[in-house]
């Protein structure tokens, strides 16, 4: 258990750099930032914190904040259901490849950043399922890859982006994200679109076939962007953290842009994916504000991927493991802010 907390010494007692930048890359850092995220959790719920108010709403029906109604039962979900999502992004990497170095970072860099908003650990909220059900709808799009019989790959993506916009309207998000994602793996072609089309059509028929709602559901979306200046102060924190995680995503996308470009095209195709979804939640969140803390989780996702590549392609920066302890400073010191300010 204290192999987690100490780092790999050389036989002088004193730890090398490079072993210090082996110890984030691994699986014990790893573990550990699994376990900040559980305490962090304990901890919110032990002081109130309450989850955002964002009033979701979807095309038929509303999402409460938290989608659990006992208060220890939708933490216990959410954290687990943020771990899943680490377990499936490092079942991913090991499949495809697209952080080409074996790292357990592109998961610790997530939790850490799940760390800098405490209101989205405390209950089971639209979020999460979000980001889970993105990470999960990952797999069958990488495996589709050249693959001109992916039909049943593509129905059952759009029809679960469908379903899911009846709740929130962010699942639509992955309409465009996915719709490109197919295009770029060279399989969306003429049965691939009508694929697409009935994936989309299916769940709302089913819906309004069987009685469970009907047309005069119908909710507009509701979408108040940055400019709108009523606020509160956990909204403030919330535009803090989401600022700077999305300026901090953008420039290590940009500084790994020249290096993944040499890659080959199957793992180009795959890291294009994960850049567009950045933009796609960065973009959501600056035109329904309201509801950033919806987006948040996915963005954090996609950055940690960005993070995890930044510090497996420059093996010959000696120092590289001073932005890991910045990031996990910095995160840690924001989430603690918010918690002492309430």
């Amino acid at each position: 258990m204290l192999e987690l907390f100490k780092l790999p010494l050389i036989s002088t007692g004193m730890a090398t750099r490079e072993h210090i930048n082996e110890y984030f890359n691994g699986q014990p850092f790893m573990i550990l930032c699994a376990l900040a995220l559980m305490v962090a959790t304990a901890i919110g719920m032990v002081m109130g914190v309450q989850p955002v108010t964002s009033g979701s709403t979807g095309i038929f029906f509303t999402l409460k904040d938290s989608l659990i109604g006992s208060t220890t039962l939708s933490a216990t979900v959410n954290v687990l259901c943020l771990l899943a999502t680490g377990g499936i992004m490092l079942t991913l990497n090991k499949v495809f490849s697209y952080v080409r170095t074996v790292t357990h970072l592109l998961v610790s860099a997530f939790f850490l950043l799940q760390l800098a908003h405490p209101a989205g650990l405390v209950s089971f909220n639209a979020g999460t399922l979000l980001c889970m059900v993105t990470a999960l709808a990952i797999m069958p799009l990488f495996a589709a890859y050249q693959d001109r019989h992916s039909q049943r790959s593509i129905f059952l993506i759009f029809a679960i982006a469908a379903a899911g916009s009846m709740f929130h309207y962010g699942f639509l998000m992955l309409v465009p994200a996915f719709l490109l994602g197919f295009f770029n793996m060279g399989v969306m072609n003429l049965k691939g679109l009508l694929a697409m089309l009935f994936g989309l059509i299916t769940p709302f028929w089913i819906v309004l076939g069987l009685g469970i709602a009907s047309p005069t559901d119908f909710t507009a979306p509701h979408i108040s962007g940055i400019w709108n200046l009523q606020w509160t102060l956990q909204e403030e924190f919330l535009l803090i953290v989401a600022g700077l995680t999305a300026v901090l995503g953008i420039v290590l996308a940009v500084m790994n842009l020249m290096t993944l470009m040499n890659y080959r095209m199957q793992t180009r195709v795959y890291n294009a994916f994960f850049v567009f979804m950045l933009v796609m939640a960065v973009i959501a969140i600056f035109i329904d504000y309201r509801d950033a803390a919806v987006y948040l989780p996915l963005l954090n996702l996609m950055v940690a991927v960005q993070v995890a590549h930044t510090h497996t392609l420059r093996t010959t920066v000696r120092y590289r493991y001073v932005f890991m302890l910045l990031l996990a400073c910095g995160c840690i010191a924001m989430g603690a802010a918010q918690l002492m300010m309430r």
